[in-house]
C-alpha cells in the first residue's frame, strides 16, 4: 500500500503555481543591466556604466507594466523587482560613483558612497511597506531609478566632455550626497501614475512628445541628465511652492 502522505505531498507538488516568465524576464534583463554597469566601472568604462543604468531603467519600468497588462502579477516578481531595483540602482550607481571620482576623497568618498547605497536600500524598503496607504500621485522621497539616473548622468556627462573623475571628485561627491539623502526624505515626488495613456490629446502634444525624443537622440547625456536634474529638483521647488501658498490658520 502506498503512503497517503506521499500521494498528498506529489498532488500538492503538481498542483504548485510556477513563475511567470515574461515580466521576469524584464527583471532579469534589468537585474543583469545593473551587474554589467558594475563590470564596466571595474574595467574603467564608465560611459558605457552609465548606459547600462539608464538601459536598466527602461527596463524596470516595463516589467511591472507588462506583468499588469497581461494578468502575471505576483508576490515573487515584487520581491525579485525589489532585489533587482537594489542592483541596478543602489548598490551600482553608488561604486560607479566611488571608481570614477569618489575614491579620490579617500574616507570621505566610501562614505557617501554608502549614504547613495543605504539610502537605496531604505526607500526601497518603505516604498514596498507603504504601497497600500501611499497616495499613488506622488512618490514619498526621490525614487531609486532617478536618483541612479542622476549620478550616471554625471558620469557620463563629464566622461562626455573629457573631464576625469578626480577633476569632479567634490561635484560627485555633492550629487552622490544629494541623491542618497533626497530618497529618504519626505519630499515629495510627482508620479505620472494618474496619467490615462488611453485618453486622446491634442496634436501637438504628440508634436512635443516627438521633439523631446529627437532632442534625446541628438544628444542624449546632456538631454538625460538635464531631464533627470529637473525632475530632482522639482520636489523641492514643488515643497517650496506648497510653503509660500500655505493658508495660515485662522484663529477661533
Amino acid at each position: 500500500m502506498s503512503d497517503p502522505g506521499y500521494k498528498s505531498l506529489v498532488g500538492n507538488s503538481t498542483h504548485r503555481r510556477g513563475i511567470y516568465l515574461l515580466p521576469n524576464l524584464f527583471t532579469t534583463a534589468a537585474l543583469f543591466a545593473g551587474f554589467y554597469a558594475i563590470v564596466q566601472a571595474m574595467n574603467g568604462h564608465f560611459e558605457l556604466s552609465a548606459v547600462a543604468i539608464f538601459v536598466a531603467m527602461v527596463l524596470d519600468g516595463l516589467d511591472g507594466r507588462v506583468a499588469r497588462l497581461t494578468h502575471t502579477q505576483s508576490a515573487f516578481g515584487a520581491e525579485y523587482d525589489s532585489l533587482s531595483d537594489m542592483v541596478s540602482f543602489g548598490v551600482a550607481p553608488a561604486l560607479i560613483a566611488y571608481v570614477w571620482a569618489l575614491k579620490g576623497l579617500g574616507k570621505l568618498g566610501w562614505m557617501a558612497a554608502f549614504v547613495y547605497c543605504v539610502g537605496a536600500a531604505l526607500r526601497l524598503a518603505r516604498f514596498n511597506t507603504q504601497l497600500d496607504v501611499a497616495d499613488k500621485r506622488y512618490f514619498q522621497g526621490l525614487p531609486s531609478p532617478a536618483a541612479a539616473a542622476l549620478v550616471a548622468g554625471l558620469v557620463w556627462v563629464m566622461n562626455e566632455y573629457g573631464i576625469a573623475g578626480n577633476d569632479a571628485k567634490w561635484l560627485a561627491f555633492a550629487v552622490t550626497l544629494f541623491a542618497g539623502l533626497t530618497m529618504v526624505s519626505n519630499v515629495r515626488y510627482y508620479s505620472g501614475k494618474d496619467i490615462n495613456l488611453r485618453r486622446s490629446v491634442p496634436f501637438m502634444v504628440v508634436f512635443l512628445i516627438a521633439m523631446g525624443f529627437m532632442l534625446i537622440a541628438y544628444s542624449p547625456p546632456e538631454m538625460l541628465f538635464g531631464v533627470v536634474t529637473v525632475y530632482a529638483l522639482s520636489g523641492y521647488a514643488m515643497g517650496a511652492w506648497a510653503l509660500l501658498h500655505k493658508k495660515p490658520k485662522t484663529q477661533q
